[in-house]
């Protein structure tokens, strides 16, 4: 028979149950402590007693072992506001001079700049043939127009800073870049219009996201629900937080997903206890009918709670809760009777002789 090699004679005899535990030092971590079988033999054998495997694994395999950063959305660029001052365009004739005054009157209706003034001076060079006066008139004309353009575009550009905290924005940033050139040339025509396209497009995104925003909104008020009914939201946290990072990422329809999920495993922590509330509400308005109470508004909320757990709209249902909570809060006896019935605030009841 050959001579088995040591190694060899190990591995037949190394052991067969779960009686039999490696046991490694203080240093290996949770998630390294297995038997022998289900342990390969680079990590069970070629380890000092008391440290992990891992760390005598080549540089290489430890490297591609770690997991990967996630990536990261890059910031958006910085839009330079309007410091350059803009080109007065030059008319050669006075049919050209004329047509732009023409042109700037209609951009001051577009912009909603009052020319009232101009229109009156305007009327009186175009009678007289006064190219002077018409040329005085365009220079003051386009000093205003270039105002309100520049009022617009840093409406507009703060506006888009806000946007592009949720979601990257590279068409409404080239546009907005060719608007302060075309400001620049005198072009206040393509700017207006260029300004138009961004405000649209800077709409579009927000809406987009807006869905995002109110998701984390219902969840922020799911979990403080709970805490007020003395539950605790830690175990539904998970998704919740994952899509916070997702929405901060940019990754919306990742981000959708797990706030919706998040919603629903919130929703399954508080429900125990908001019907279990509902009953108490429920009791205290038979209790407060009974003693003359006027309780028509708890009803009417009462009733949109059930609408909305129909159509599971957990925001309407927590925001007419919280109504009909404040006024069953009223309902509270300030004395105990004999009789056992408490007397109700004064406020709540239907015979009270100051209302």
């Amino acid at each position: 028979m050959p001579e088995v090699p040591p190694v060899g004679d190990a591995l037949r005899r190394r052991p067969r149950s779960r009686r039999f535990l490696l046991r490694p030092g203080p240093h290996v971590r949770p998630d390294d402590r297995g038997t022998a079988r289900e342990r390969g033999p680079r990590e069970t054998g070629g380890s000092l007693p008391g440290h992990p495997a891992r760390a005598h694994e080549p540089p290489e395999t430890a490297d591609l072992a770690r997991p990967c950063p996630p990536a990261r959305t890059p910031p958006s660029k910085p839009i330079a506001p309007l410091t350059d001052l803009p080109k007065l365009p030059d008319a050669k004739t006075d049919t050209e001079l004329r047509r732009r005054v023409q042109e700037y009157f209609e951009l001051g209706r577009r912009l909603g700049v009052d020319f009232t003034d101009f229109e009156a001076r305007s009327g009186a060079a175009s009678l007289s043939g006064d190219g002077s006066s018409l040329e005085v008139l365009a220079r003051e004309m386009f000093v205003h127009l270039v105002s309100s353009l520049s009022e617009e575009f840093e409406a507009t550009l703060a506006h888009r800073n806000e946007v592009s905290q949720l979601a990257p924005t590279p068409s409404a940033d080239v546009e907005l870049d060719a608007i302060r050139e075309s400001i620049r040339l005198g072009d206040l025509a393509g700017a207006l219009r260029r300004l138009s396209h961004v405000r649209d497009e800077l709409l579009r995104v927000e809406e987009d996201w807006q869905v995002g925003r109110i998701l984390v909104t219902e969840c922020d008020l799911l979990s403080q629900t709970i805490r007020e009914l003395g539950g605790d939201p830690a175990p539904a946290q998970g998704p919740l937080e994952e899509g916070r990072k997702f929405l901060s990422k940019g990754q919306r329809s990742d981000a959708e997903k797990l706030l919706a999920r998040a919603a629903v495993a919130l929703w399954t922590v508080l429900e125990p206890r908001f019907f279990e509330d509902l009953r108490r509400i429920r009791d205290r308005m038979s209790e407060a009918r009974s003693a003359g109470a006027d309780i028509a508004p708890a009803v009417t909320d009462l009733r949109e709670v059930a609408t909305e757990l129909r159509q599971r709209n957990f925001v309407g249902v927590l925001t007419a809760y919280r109504r009909l909570r404040a006024f069953a809060d009223q309902l509270t006896p300030l004395a105990s009777a004999e009789g056992g019935v408490g007397v109700l605030a004064p406020a709540v009841r239907s015979d009270d002789p100051s209302a």
